[in-house]
């Protein structure tokens, strides 16, 4: 996978590249190299929808939940249980 930083320097050199060899390119042709450029390079990076984002967040919420919940009845489940004393080998 490409580094964030890399990443934008590439884009950034292409695009420089772009402009400068081409400056007699109309506006909305420029636009569209540089959104076609950018679509090449997040396709390459390892991301995800904002509703995966936003589906997973909820799973981990409930889940945190859950684990909450269980660890609050296991324990009132030791409180209510005495403990045996372990018993020790002579």
């Amino acid at each position: 996978m490409l580094a964030p930083k890399s990443l934008f320097e590439t884009v950034n050199a292409q695009v420089s590249r772009l402009l400068s060899d081409a400056p007699g390119l109309p506006r909305a042709e420029v636009e569209s190299q540089v959104k076609a450029l950018l679509q090449s390079a997040f396709n390459r990076l390892d991301l995800v929808s904002r509703e995966e984002f936003d589906s997973q967040m909820l799973v981990l919420e409930r889940t945190r939940m859950r684990l909450e919940m269980l660890e609050r009845k296991l324990a009132e489940l030791e409180a209510q249980t005495p403990l045996e004393p372990t018993p020790t080998r002579e």
